[in-house]
């Protein structure tokens, strides 16, 4: 199994349906499962699909309609229930941390965890969360209110080490970290061993960025160049085009052109308006648009990345 993947909680958009659940999404990497947005009935999808609450330490509001922040307060809830340790961190703007805080203190103000808030500034590009391996990003967005998506990224690897040329070379084992850094090797009679000798290329780094609400705006594609994996919100198909606009939100086909000038190599549909009956349509359209891989997202899917 991966230790880098995307599990779809939620991908409907505002209105209830029996077909989707509000937007939600794991992002899991190595210990962490970071919650992007938390529509109503997250915590369901969760133990439906056997998540623990006990590892979710951070989470990410894209923005402040009900459809992706709804089910955060009884998330919260349960997992002071469940006696939840630690630090919960919410990356939201400074209204919804100033409400979500009375809220809480309201409906649980007794809690096992640290409740934290991040504060996150929607019209510019700034780094939220960042470990030894991973850097989160957030960036603007272009709907009708604050938006942000963000980019998850590895940070570069080290290069592998060369079992049988560090033997060769006679390189001790204090060394090997620093081998694996990029340095070279001096040998006791002064001769220089290049690190390249040594070491073999490391393993390609990997990248996920989750485009919420927004309509079409070259904008976002710049946001999210160089990004390997891209969901992009489709509320609508072509036939939708008016509509999308007018309202803050992309079809499929813009979703597949965001895609293409970021080139990325798989797209993630999302965040289907109501209407929308057969999402292999709107896969359709978007592969017109984009020539990797298209994934219509549905509950349940997981994706590897």
């Amino acid at each position: 199994m991966s230790y880098f993947n995307v599990t779809i909680l939620g991908c409907g958009s505002a209105t209830p349906t029996l077909r989707h659940m509000p937007s939600s999404q794991i992002i899991a990497y190595r210990q962490h499962n970071f919650l992007m947005d938390c529509g109503e009935g997250t915590q369901l999808q969760l133990r439906r699909y056997g998540i623990s609450f006990a590892r979710i330490n951070h989470i990410f509001l894209s923005h402040l309609h009900g459809d992706h922040f709804l089910g955060l307060p009884g998330l919260l809830s349960t997992m002071a229930l469940h006696d939840v340790q630690g630090t919960v961190t919410v990356h939201t703007f400074a209204e919804g941390a100033q409400e979500l805080a009375r809220l809480m203190n309201m409906v649980c103000p007794t809690r096992p965890y640290e409740l934290k808030f991040n504060i996150v500034e929607p019209k510019s590009t700034q780094t939220v969360f960042e470990d030894n391996n991973i850097i989160v990003t957030a960036f603007p967005l272009y709907h009708r209110v604050p938006c942000v998506g963000y980019r998850f990224e590895e940070k570069p690897k080290l290069r592998h080490i060369d079992g049988a040329a560090v033997e060769f070379y006679g390189v001790p084992h204090y060394m090997r970290q620093k081998i694996k850094e990029g340095a070279d090797f001096v040998r006791p009679d002064g001769s220089l061993v290049p690190n390249e000798r040594l070491t073999t290329s490391p393993s390609p780094t990997k990248s996920y960025a989750y485009c919420s609400d927004t309509a079409f705006n070259p904008a976002v594609a710049e946001s999210v160049k160089g990004i390997h994996t891209v969901y992009h919100e489709s509320t609508y198909g072509d036939e939708q085009k008016v509509k999308a606009s007018s309202r803050g939100h992309a079809t499929a086909r813009e979703a597949g052109r965001i895609a293409a000038m970021a080139g990325a190599n798989t797209l993630i549909l999302g965040h289907y308006s109501k209407t929308i009956t057969d999402e292999s349509l709107l896969a359709a359209q978007a592969a017109e648009e984009f020539g990797g891989t298209v994934i219509a997202g549905n509950e349940g899917i997981k994706i590897e990345l």
